[in-house]
């Protein structure tokens, strides 16, 4: 599995496919997040913002080989083992990707609440932060695994199944997602630190549900 891992990152890096959803990341936060504004808001926002990002990285890792590549690939590893690796991929670029957001979010912003009326812990409010982008990393994983190949074939149903999924995930009622960055905000109102836990454990769930329905259906899909 390592060296399927290490396969598909460089595919990933030398591709430079990864550019256009860092630069609208980039583009996101720069509208978003300004120097000295609460520091909870500015990473709930970042999260937020992470997870269509990490919806596209899933599709440019999935559709990143040629058909006779991909083909090759599954032959010498197994279909399943060959799109996990695939899916992972996209998950550590997007963790990596959000880790570097929450950082630079975190020394930007002010440790303050909402108004300026309480003072919030800089080194955990950059902990909640971190938490809250794994969850909506980990929908946005789960998001692009349920509309690119093998469920779906078209790059057009794809490309407008993954816009029209994103948001609901993020903003819908029960979505780990709304929850981790509903507790940011709420808890920038407040001046204290939430841990979003269960909606961690939620959006796990979630995120590897979607990726074993879509590795098993890659061994009975071809390319």
């Amino acid at each position: 599995m390592t060296a399927l891992l290490r396969y598909q990152a460089a595919l990933l890096l030398r591709s430079r496919r990864w550019l256009p959803p860092v630069v609208l990341y980039a583009a996101a936060l720069g509208i978003g997040v300004q120097g000295g504004q609460p520091v909870l808001d500015s990473l709930g926002w970042a999260a937020a913002m992470l997870l269509p990002v990490a919806a596209w990285l899933v599709r440019i890792c999935v559709t990143g080989e040629p058909p006779a590549a991909r083909a090759c690939v599954s032959a010498a590893r197994g279909p399943a083992r060959a799109h996990l690796a695939c899916v992972l991929v996209a998950l550590a670029a997007a963790v990596v990707l959000g880790t570097a957001a929450t950082v630079v979010v975190t020394l930007i912003s002010d440790p303050v609440s909402t108004g300026h009326g309480r003072r919030v812990p800089l080194l955990p409010a950059g902990g909640a932060g971190l938490l809250a982008a794994l969850v909506c990393a980990l929908l946005g994983i789960a998001v692009g695994a349920l509309t690119t190949w093998p469920l779906l074939r078209s790059p057009g149903r794809a490309v407008l199944a993954l816009l029209l999924a994103a948001l609901p995930a993020l903003v819908a009622s029960g979505s780990p997602a709304r929850a981790a960055v509903g507790g940011l905000v709420t808890g920038s109102r407040s001046g204290t630190v939430p841990l979003p836990l269960f909606p961690l454990a939620a959006a796990a769930a979630v995120a590897a549900a979607a990726t074993a329905v879509a590795c098993a259906l890659s061994s009975r899909r071809p390319a």
